[in-house]
């Protein structure tokens, strides 16, 4: 008995794990079959078996013709059998997508993002008035504060409006602007006040637990 046992390492490889072996078993069978009304009737009772497997997706649009691909790619494309449906080829199978193409962006300046420059872009298109100077102004504080959120330390004005100038391709010009940005300690302000604020409730929730933990006699 022993020497007759048998390893899934030493058996034939199950194109679609998923249906089991028997049913490997099956489509061989019905490649074996001489005469093609043989095959056809065959097919169709695979068809029927693997349906019955996954119940649930009966209901789903095009679940047959799923199943009639899944036969002959498990036949590996050498079941020579009848079907409803155009019958796939195993070059189609193997045949790999075309790559995706992701947009390829390397902006100078990473650390602002590209919904920075996505921004300054649409403020190019506004007409001169006073939504588009306020537009101006909330990015070059936004930009300002991405500058802190990398590097810590302080920032001028100037080099945001510089940078500014430079993004807009020299369409925003804020060099002799008398009117200046908002503070650092401002524009950070906000982060803080949430983190403290985040502290102060979980330090509240660990001594609620503590308390309920605790005996009362």
């Amino acid at each position: 008995m022993i020497d007759n046992l048998e390893y899934n390492t030493e058996r034939e490889h199950l194109i679609i794990p998923e249906y089991g072996r028997h049913m490997q078993k099956m489509i061989n069978y019905a490649k074996s079959l001489e005469f093609k009304e043989e095959r056809n009737k065959v097919a169709k009772g695979i068809i029927a078996v693997m349906g019955n497997m996954q119940p649930h997706l009966r209901d789903v649009p095009d679940f047959q013709h799923k199943l009639w691909d899944q036969m002959f790619i498990m036949s590996n494309f050498e079941l020579d059998a009848d079907s409803p449906y155009p019958i796939p080829t195993k070059e189609i199978y193997e045949e790999r997508p075309e790559p995706l193409r992701y947009p390829q962006n390397f902006p100078k300046y990473r650390f602002y993002g590209n919904n920075i420059k996505t921004m300054i872009d649409v403020a190019n298109t506004w007409e001169d008035g006073e939504l588009k100077e306020a537009l101006i102004y909330t990015i070059a504080n936004h930009m300002k504060k991405c500058f802190l959120n990398w590097n810590k330390d302080t920032v001028e004005d100037a080099v945001i409006y510089d940078h500014l100038y430079e993004l807009s391709g020299g369409k925003i010009n804020l060099k002799n602007s008398e009117e200046d940005l908002s503070d650092a300690n401002s524009l950070m302000r906000s982060k803080t006040k949430f983190s403290t604020s985040n502290t102060k409730k979980t330090h509240h929730k660990k001594n609620n637990s503590n308390n309920r933990q605790r005996k009362r006699y």
